[in-house]
């Protein structure tokens, strides 16, 4: 209840215009119907009067839309009588600007719940000791203690030996990445399991994760306003209206004939059939496991001419998967894999969990361990049923087992190696693999007429370019930080821009596209708040779903605007020759409205089968890329 009246209070316009059409409603029924005209006509004129400030506003910055006829409308239905007419077309103007308010709101609140996430607290070093400070007093030169598993705070140098640190939310890659002293640490990055300590390098303000923040609000920011798909016929559609009105006045010499003309020509279609085809865009695409954040990005979607991709957690899982497993001294596959189980199963590794969904995917049976330990960015050694297992780097397994020989890999693969009871036993190959579903979608954007695709990616060239080539990409920049993809995507010139991405690192770029696509179905992110699309299932697919949707909306409000002008003219030019009344005329617009809502409604569509257009019929297998 408190929150309606805060909306109440914030959107007076739309609430006012409500209680007078409910103050009407009671008058009428108590009697007092003759004071329902002067009511709603003079609130009517009032909010006409109001509108017309802000349209001499527009028009001095050369600006023209659909203000204009809407105050046309709005004064020629008060002035043939039709006093309820005037209060709809007053509902209608008022809210579509009461919802673009909304929107906008909501697009802030969004990039402040971003800048809240940012690490709010440090432990820096204080007389001998460490103390607990807010991140903004951090100074450079600061000794920080990060503990495990937590968000570096600002950026610095490791003074620790080592340490492995998940940068994923930084630069999309989802292997952790080792460091030694003297390496660099982002913030916004997650410490692994040893507490470490850093020198700052930089303030809080200065720092990687609020820098992606700043970016965030400055694309957004500098993003060209989407001229609504209404108000590009809304200069024609009104000249046509008042020229047509004036030559019927002029020719027949009658006033009442440039009113009931005009009354004719109320916005109606351009008002009610470009939003409800987009609500029902939006519908559509809810049901196909797409959040569209309005009609504006459907009207993007539908003219896009390039569509960028983010590579991990986008084109491909965003999680290592065991590609390839190289038994040696005589073991076999299941056997290694078991024995590299056991062993992981007390890691605290991103690898660790890989290693147990494939036993288990294989239905091998694991054994508890008498002993385990866990060498910090090193590997596990563990004891199992009597048998001492080492599990990790090459050159941690070759310290216990001379007889090791490291595996040949492709780019972005990665080897684990292990040894039992001092012999070496073999390697397991692991990488990030391509989405099944992404060479179908990227086939589909092909047929629609999307020429341009690149990837922009932090990961390194050699595996950026091999992800590239297995799914056809020919445009690839890699080893982007944030800042570097806003500049790729700025600089493009076949626009507008369609940017798929995932986590904090991707946020910026969202916002610079004209149209920012976030994979959001592993929970809520920095780039679901920055994107104008969510997918809400693991499936890039839904990429193309989203474009043929918008596409598909955009031709339907077209048609319906058409009809409805098309109606509206042929109705106008009857009532330019004095054959309709203006209540006749009233009634007929109304007719005019339902024929166009009822045009519009079919952007809604029917299963979600059939919303998106065919799919290809088999997906294509996994392919290990890294």
């Amino acid at each position: 209840m408190r929150r309606l009246l805060r909306l109440a209070r914030r959107y007076w316009a739309v609430s006012a215009t409500l209680v007078v059409g409910a103050l009407g409603i009671v008058l009428a029924l108590a009697g007092a119907g003759a004071l329902v005209p002067w009511i709603f006509g003079g609130y009517a004129l009032a909010i006409a009067a109001w509108q017309a400030v802000g349209m001499v506003r527009q028009l001095l910055r050369r600006e023209f839309g659909l203000d204009v006829l809407a105050i046309t409308a709005i004064i020629a239905t008060v002035l043939v009588g039709e006093f309820i007419a005037a209060l709809v077309v007053v509902l209608m103007l008022t809210g579509g600007e009461a919802l673009e308010d909304y929107a906008n709101r909501r697009a802030k609140r969004e990039l402040d719940a971003l800048l809240a996430r940012a690490p709010q607290r440090a432990r820096v070093q204080r007389d001998g000791g460490f103390a607990d400070v807010a991140v903004d007093e951090v100074v450079v030169g600061d000794v920080v203690l990060i503990r495990p598993s937590e968000v570096v705070p600002v950026d610095g140098v490791l003074l620790s030996p080592t340490t492995t640190v998940d940068e994923s939310s930084l630069t999309g890659e989802s292997i952790p990445v080792e460091k030694v002293a003297g390496d660099t640490l982002l913030s916004g990055s997650v410490n692994g399991v040893q507490a470490v300590e850093l020198r700052a390098s930089a303030t809080a303000s200065a720092s990687q994760y609020q820098q992606i923040v700043a970016l965030v609000a400055a694309a957004s920011e500098s993003r060209a306003p989407v001229v609504r798909l209404a108000d590009r016929y809304a200069v024609p559609f009104t000249a046509f209206s008042l020229a047509l009105a004036a030559v019927a006045w002029l020719v027949s010499g009658e006033p009442n004939r440039f009113a009931e003309v005009l009354v004719l020509a109320t916005p109606c279609p351009l008002l009610i059939a470009a939003p409800v085809a987009f609500v029902g865009g939006m519908s559509r695409a809810a049901r196909n496991g797409l959040i569209v954040k309005g009609g504006a990005v459907l009207e993007q979607l539908a003219r896009a001419r390039t569509v960028a991709f983010d590579k991990t957690g986008t084109l491909t899982r965003g999680t290592p998967e065991i590609t390839e497993i190289r038994p040696s001294g005589g073991i076999s596959s299941d056997e290694l894999l078991t024995a590299v189980a056991e062993a992981e199963e007390y890691s605290s590794h991103v690898l660790a969990a890989s290693f147990l969904r494939a036993a288990d995917a294989r239905g091998l049976v694991r054994r508890g361990a008498e002993s385990a330990r866990e060498v910090a960015t090193n590997g596990v050694e563990a004891v199992v049923a009597g048998r001492r297992i080492v599990v990790g780097k090459f050159a941690f397994v070759a310290e216990h087992a001379p007889d090791a020989v490291r595996t040949p890999i492709a780019p972005g693969e990665l080897a684990v190696y292990a040894a039992i009871d001092g012999r070496y036993a073999g390697a397991i190959l692991a990488s990030d693999v391509v989405r099944p579903e992404a060479p179908g979608m990227l086939a589909r954007l092909d047929a629609l007429g999307i020429r341009h695709t690149l990837m922009l990616t932090g990961d390194a060239r050699e595996t950026a370019e091999h992800v590239a080539a297995a799914l056809g990409i020919s445009e690839v920049q890699a080893e982007c930080l944030p800042a570097d993809k806003v500049a790729a995507i700025q600089h493009l010139d076949e626009r507008p821009v369609v940017m798929v991405g995932d986590g904090v690192n991707d946020a910026p770029v969202l916002a610079a596209a004209e149209v920012g696509v976030a994979m959001g179905a592993k929970g809520a992110t920095a780039a679901s708040e920055s994107a104008d699309v969510v997918v809400l299932v693991d499936d890039i697919s839904r990429v193309a779903d989203a474009i043929t949707i918008g596409r598909r909306t955009v031709r339907v409000a077209l048609q319906s605007i058409w009809i409805g002008i098309g109606v509206s003219v042929a109705l106008m030019i009857v009532a330019s020759f004095g054959l309709i009344p203006a209540t006749v005329g009233a009634l007929l617009q109304e007719l005019v409205d339902l024929v166009t809502i009822l045009a519009a409604l079919r952007a809604v569509g029917s299963r979600r089968d059939d919303a998106p257009g065919s799919r290809a019929p088999n997906a294509p297998q996994q392919v290990p890329v890294g």
